[in-house]
């Protein structure tokens, strides 16, 4: 039987308030419980959804255990109520796991597999660091299959400063303390609040309170306070704790529809998904990995990064965003890039961040009628890279 691909939009997104790994906001809540509060979330704030109209439950994680196992995105959606005939899985690819969890159910729509979908995506790391009960096959390093280097990421940051030598640390400082200004104004300007959702969250020691903004962010960090340091990966290197993401917590959601059946309910479809395209690079420099993968994409589309007006990319380390404005010829400054800050001011919850970029590009999206084309990307572990690009339903030239 022929097929028709339909077209499929992002409809809405939430986010718990990303808190730091240890002893931060989330240190005694489930990471499964933050699953829930986002999708019960997404439901309330979309009362034209029926909740026996979604079609999956797509949540990942990159580390797959305790809380955060279970094959969570079916776990999540019984905890949070959805009717039982509504199915979910469990996804990994390390950092981009929201990201894939969108791309894979919304290619599931554009087939006709599903209408609606839920995708996002939960880490807990303060609870299960990352690599917590891997066991990497010795195969690996015996064959020199990868560098050891490969198995750590802040070791592969350090080589990827090593392969853009014009890639300063002073250069990754200055980025990185722009991130924490933009995130700051962001924040001032009721931009960061319209996606996240209140948590209420214990502590043995304090009692019951309420989680309604991002731990993370530093205001008032200066090139002074990140000069001074320690680079953990490497004596005297360029990866510090100040230009890097730190260890956090944090859930993300979004509801995922093909675009007539978002009319059909009612449902505001934010931005249309035009194509993705993820990509393999050698694990010993992992954040080079959304520059094949955005090259990939744009040839495909017969585009070029001129015709891209926002830019939304995962700041794993402030290196990885450098090198691939660097390799397409775009200013550190670029006004296209992370209008209001990234992970290294609000954190980065691994398999969650994704779906983060997708929430800040839809916001941009309705404020920018003028812009049409927008990308979400970044790095991933293992040696990948996945981008996704967006068009703006609110862009000027649409049909009406």
């Amino acid at each position: 039987m022929p097929r028709t691909a339909r077209d499929v939009v992002f409809v809405d997104g939430a986010r718990t308030p990303f808190g730091k790994a240890g002893k931060g906001l989330y240190a005694e809540t489930r990471a499964d419980d933050l699953v829930v509060r986002v999708i019960r979330e997404l439901l309330r704030r979309n009362p034209g959804l029926p909740p026996e109209r979604i079609d999956e439950v797509a949540i990942a994680a990159t580390t797959q255990i305790g809380d955060q196992g279970l094959t969570i995105g079916r776990s999540a959606a019984l905890l949070a109520g959805l009717p039982r005939s509504v199915p979910g899985y469990a996804i990994d690819r390390m950092c981009a796991g929201a990201m894939t969890a969108v791309t894979t159910t919304g290619a599931g729509i554009s087939f006709g597999a599903y209408d609606i979908a839920i995708a996002g995506g939960v880490e807990h790391m303060g609870r299960h660091p990352m690599g917590e009960g891997v066991d990497p096959n010795p195969r690996f390093l015996s064959e020199k299959l990868v560098d050891p280097s490969a198995l750590v990421m802040g070791n592969t940051a350090e080589n990827l400063h090593d392969r853009y030598p014009s890639i300063t640390k002073e250069r990754a400082d200055a980025y990185a303390v722009r991130s924490q200004e933009k995130v700051a104004k962001a924040y001032a300007d009721g931009k960061i609040q319209q996606d996240l959702v209140e948590v209420l969250v214990r502590s043995a020691e304090e009692g019951y309170g309420l989680a309604t903004a991002d731990e993370p962010p530093r205001p008032g960090t200066t090139l002074e306070n990140l000069a001074g340091l320690k680079t953990p990966f490497r004596p005297h290197g360029n990866v510090t704790p100040g230009n890097a993401a730190g260890l956090n917590d944090g859930a993300t959601g979004a509801v995922i529809a093909a675009e007539d059946i978002a009319a059909e309910l009612g449902l505001d479809a934010k931005m249309r998904l035009v194509d993705f395209s993820f990509a393999g690079v050698e694990p010993e420099v992992m954040g080079v990995g959304p520059v094949p993968a955005t090259e990939k994409l744009l040839a495909r589309q017969g585009l070029s990064m001129d015709d891209i007006s926002l830019i939304e990319i995962n700041e794993a380390f402030a290196v990885q965003v450098l090198a691939f404005l660097e390799h397409f010829g775009i200013a550190d400054e670029d006004a296209r890039v992370n209008p209001w800050g990234g992970a290294i001011a609000l954190g980065h919850p691994l398999a969650s961040s994704g779906v983060r970029l997708m929430m800040q590009l839809s916001r941009l999206f309705a404020e920018r009628t003028d812009v049409r084309y927008g990308l979400t990307t970044m790095c991933v572990g293992m040696g990948m890279g996945g981008t996704v690009l967006w068009e703006n339903t609110n862009w000027e030239g649409n049909a009406k």
